[in-house]
C-alpha cells in the first residue's frame, strides 16, 4: 500500500472517527434536553462534542485525544455501575488512542513538499556557490 493511500485511509478514519463521537454526543444531549434524562447527561455530552471537536483540529488533537479518554472511561464505569455493558466506547477508545499515538495526518503532504522545496533550494545554492 502506498504511503498516499496509507495517509488518506488515516485521515478518514479520524475525521470519521470524530464524526461519530460528535453525532453521537448531540443525540445524547438531544436526548437530555427532551426530557428523558438528567442535564448533567447533557452537560456531560457537550463536552464530549467539545472533546470530539477539538480531537479533529491538528493543533489541540493531544488535548481533545486526552479529554475523549477521560470521559469514555468515566463513561464506561458509569455505564457499568448500571449494568450496561458499552462496548463502543471502548472500540472509541481504541481509536483515539491510535490516532494520538500516529499524530494527526493533515498536512503532512505539505510539509514534505515543504521540506523538499528547502533540500532542492539548499542544493542549488550550495552547488551554485561551490
Amino acid at each position: 500500500m502506498s504511503d498516499h493511500v496509507l495517509r488518506r485511509s488515516f485521515v478518514s478514519f479520524h475525521c470519521v472517527l470524530a464524526a461519530v463521537v460528535f453525532l453521537q454526543s448531540i443525540f445524547a444531549v438531544l436526548h437530555a434536553f427532551s426530557g428523558r434524562s438528567s442535564h448533567g447527561l447533557a452537560w456531560f455530552a457537550g463536552a464530549e462534542a467539545l472533546a470530539a471537536i477539538l480531537f479533529l483540529v491538528p493543533a489541540t488533537m493531544r488535548v481533545g485525544a486526552m479529554l475523549l479518554l477521560l470521559i469514555f472511561s468515566v463513561a464506561i464505569v458509569l455505564h457499568g455501575l448500571q449494568g450496561e455493558l458499552q462496548l463502543s466506547l471502548v472500540v472509541y477508545s481504541a481509536g483515539v488512542v491510535l490516532v494520538m499515538a500516529h499524530g494527526s495526518a493533515f498536512g503532512r503532504r505539505r510539509r514534505r513538499s515543504n521540506e523538499a522545496a528547502r533540500h532542492n533550494l539548499t542544493y542549488h545554492l550550495e552547488g551554485d556557490g561551490g
